[in-house]
This record gives structure tokens, sequence and C-alpha cells, in this order.
């Protein structure tokens, strides 16, 4: 059928070749939707029905030396240079650091009313969280149930969403143990929302008019009631700038995959012109607005220059990057660089280091990890840290209940006694002052989206061999359904 096509190859530097596979998401809505756009007139949410869940093409990415500085359609400050050995060197044109824009087939002009009065849009995206305890279990089934976050085998497929609440049943008793020491929610919204309102202003300083949206992967508001908004605005061109520094599969690319799928199959979303932020660890706003935060933490212990700084960031599996190619720990890599050596040109040498936290599952996950680091170097003897969440731009779960607690506990049982915590980004003024740079010097970029026939599927569909396949995983499935655990989780769960 003829659809608007976002499967183009999405060619960015420091990105080592990946192809992000295909997906078919559905998602559990059951509470009311609230504000998620900032504008100058503000608008009123709406209820957006459930999208088509079909299956969106790979997302290619590649890669070029990480040593090429300002090649890219952001003309504003980036920083690069961190001694880095990069994967898979490849280069493919059509974008640059920190933007990129989607290919163009001979698109035609805009719909007729852009030409007469132009409407900048900005989507924020970012991961979501559940705000009350009962949205728990149904935000872990979101987050499980994508692809990027677990990555089945082809054969079972058709088991992600059945694997999906089977593991947010077990372990929402202790996730909202954790929401529950946070105040019983995540905050993740009131602060997208705050960051939202805040670039809004931003924009307006420099002259830029611009509606803002919010728009979640795994909880309201979503990323399509997001963009149902954008349709009703008529918005003429869009930037859409995900709240992750560094780039990921499991994170920016999932939201990107939402953004292909809703994209590909809307006449209007496939003509409005879009740029796309994959990352922006290297800008220099981004990176001074860290060290500000880390000087000022260090200021209030005793002995500052003793303090080791502790880098902790989220982790990923390990077969993400050796497989996939994801690029994000050469990225977090060189951001740690390069804000340790901002701190290095205003006298700050604090030795530091850097761990990964987060881990769920039997899988080997990105090393080292964030507690095992913390009992080493309370062996060595180190008696001052400063804890560094340097993945997050925005206090939840993992800042305020894993970090400030767990982690500060073990750390002190590990013979740590000084402990300190650098605040995230969230508001700060040089934070979004930069952001909105980076929104401005991304929208000369914005290009149409070309439209192409989707064959590959059907192309690709071969029904004795789904049948087999649906033969022999059923039976895998029900094996493991049948195991006493499993059946005792769901029993408690129903009970």
């Amino acid at each position: 059928m003829e659809s608007a096509s976002l499967s183009g190859v999405l060619s960015y530097t420091k990105l080592s070749g990946s192809s992000v596979p295909n997906s078919d998401h559905g998602f559990s809505r059951s509470i009311p939707r609230g504000r998620y756009v900032a504008s100058a007139s503000r608008h009123s949410s709406q209820r957006f029905g459930d999208v088509d869940k079909a299956s969106s093409k790979a997302l290619s990415i590649s890669s070029s030396d990480s040593n090429t500085q300002n090649h890219s359609v952001l003309k504003g400050p980036n920083l690069s240079g961190g001694p880095i050995q990069k994967r898979n060197q490849n280069l493919q044109a059509n974008c640059a650091v920190g933007v990129c824009t989607f290919p163009e087939n001979v698109v035609e002009s805009h719909h007729a009313h852009a030409a007469a009065e132009e409407k900048l849009g900005v989507l924020l995206l970012n991961l979501g969280g559940p705000e009350t305890l009962n949205d728990v279990q149904p935000f872990l089934y979101n987050l499980f149930a994508d692809p990027d976050i677990i990555r089945l085998p082809r054969l079972f497929k058709f088991l992600q969403r059945p694997l999906a609440k089977l593991i947010s049943v077990l372990r929402a008793p202790k996730s909202k143990e954790g929401y529950a020491a946070i105040g019983g929610g995540s905050p993740l919204r009131k602060i997208t929302d705050e960051q939202a309102d805040a670039l809004r202003m931003a924009l307006e300083a420099k002259n830029v008019r611009a509606n803002v949206y919010v728009g979640m992967r795994y909880w309201y508001p979503f990323t399509e009631e997001a963009i149902e908004q954008i349709k009703q605005d008529r918005i003429t061109k869009l930037v859409v700038l995900p709240l992750y520094p560094q780039f990921s599969i499991s994170t920016t690319g999932s939201s990107i995959r939402v953004l292909q799928r809703i994209f590909r199959e809307d006449t209007y979303l496939s003509r409005l012109p879009i740029s796309v932020i994959l990352s922006w660890y290297q800008r220099q706003g981004y990176i001074r607005s860290m060290a500000d935060l880390i000087e000022k933490e260090l200021g209030k212990f005793a002995n500052p220059e003793e303090v080791m700084i502790f880098f902790s960031a989220h982790g990923v599996p390990v077969s993400y990057v050796e497989d996939a190619g994801d690029p994000y720990k050469d990225q977090m890599e060189e951001c740690i660089y390069l804000i340790m050596q901002e701190l290095k040109a205003r006298g700050i040498g604090n030795d530091h280091t850097l761990a990964y936290q987060s881990r769920v599952g039997p899988v080997q996950w990105l090393k080292p990890y964030t507690d095992e680091v913390l009992v080493e170097i309370g062996q060595k003897g180190i008696k001052s840290l400063l804890a560094v969440p340097i993945s997050f731009v925005s206090e939840h779960i993992e800042t305020l209940e894993e970090i400030d607690m767990e982690y500060k506990h073990l750390a002190l049982e590990s013979g740590i006694e000084n402990w300190g915590r650098v605040p995230a980004l969230g508001c700060t003024s040089s934070f979004i002052t930069d952001l909105a740079d980076a929104v401005v010097e991304a929208l000369p970029s914005a290009k149409a989206l070309s439209t192409s026939t989707d064959t590959a599927e059907e192309d690709e569909y071969d029904p004795l061999r789904y049948l087999v396949k649906l033969f022999f995983g059923s039976i895998l499935a029900f094996a493991l359904l049948l195991t006493p655990k499993v059946i005792l989780a769901f029993r408690n769960h129903l009970i």
C-alpha cells in the first residue's frame, strides 16, 4: 500500500551501524490525559485513540570519525576529540553531528496554508513514569512490551506481550516499593512539563515562537497523543528533541521508531518538514552546565580535592553494543571525557570513574556495575565520593531511590564517609538555553519525508514458515508458563 516512509537511512556521525528491529507497539491505557503542550496559548488535551499497530521498518544509523568537528547542520558549538576508539567507522551522508534529517524525494510544496503562516513545533521525547502506585504494573508492561527493551529472536516475537505481562507482574511489587519510597509515583512528567515551559520561554527570548509538546514512550502523555495534538495545531515545521543526551537503541532509537510508524501512515505528517536531534552530549552548553553542577557540589565538601567523582550511567545489555552497534557506550565515555576536560580547565583535577546502574535480568550488561564499584572504592580507602547521574536530565526513580537511597546506603556501608550527589539538570537556565540554541540551529535542516510503497514485509511473509514457528514457539511458551514460580506469581496477582 502507499504510505509515508520513515525507513530511509538516518546517517549520523559517531553512531555505529545498527538496525533497529521491527515491532508491534501496544499500550495499556486507562487513566485520563493531562497537559502535554507548552505554547503561547494553552491547549487542552483530548482523547487520542489507539494508533494502528503496524510494524515499522528498520532504522539504520552509521558513524564517522569522532575527531571530525563542525561538519554538522547544527552550527552551534559542539565539542569532540575524546580519546575514544570508535567501532564501524562508516559514514553515510544525509546527517551529521547532533541533527538528523530524513531523506527527501522531490516532495511537493507543503500544505497551502503553511506558506501564509509558519507554525513551529518542538517535540520533547522522554521515557515516562507511573504517577501512582496503581500505574506501576501497566507502565512496566508497556516498557517490557517494547522489542527495543527485550530483544527476542524472530522465532519468539509473538511472545513479546505475554512475556511483558509476566515480567511486569513479577517485578511490580518491588517496583512499587521503590516508587512508594519517593512519594508514590514518578515526578518525571511534572519535570518534563516544566522543561517544556522553560524551553518555550527560552525560544521566545530568541524571537522564536513555538509550541513545545511532550511525548512519553511508556506512559501518559504518550508520543501518539502529542503527535495528534501537533496535527490539530497544524504545525508546519517540527524539531524532535529526545531528552537523552546520548543516543541508545533503547531510548532515542525506540522513540524514533514510534514516529516512523505514525508518520509513514499519515499523509499530513509525511509532508511535514522535520528535523531530529539524535544526541547532544557534545554541546558546550550541556558540558558546561554539568561542570557547573559538579563544581558547586564539590564545594560543599570539607576537602573538595580529595573527592572521587563517580559518574553513574544507566546501563544497557552488552549485546546492544556488540551485536546491534549501539553507540551508547562510546558516547557516554566521550561525554565524561569532555566534562572532565572542562573541569580541568577550571583547575579541578579530581579522580573520577564511570559505572553503569539499573541492570535487570540474567543477561550481561555494560560493566563495571555501580554497586560493585562502590564496594571496591570503599575497600580502597576512599572516604569522599560525589555521585553524578550522567545519563539523566530529570529526577526520577533511578536518581531519587536507586542512587539516593540504595547506592548511598551501600557506599556508607562500604567505608565511604562523605557522600554527595549532583542533582539532575532539570530546568537549569544554562541547560535550557542550550537546548533552545540546538532547536534554532536544527530548524533550517527540517525536510519533509519521502513517500514510498512499503512491500518488504509482504515479500518476507511466508505462511508455512509462520505456522511452524508458531507451533514450536507455543510449545516452549506453554512449558515456561507452567513453571511453579510463574503459576504462583499469577495466582497471587489474581488474588
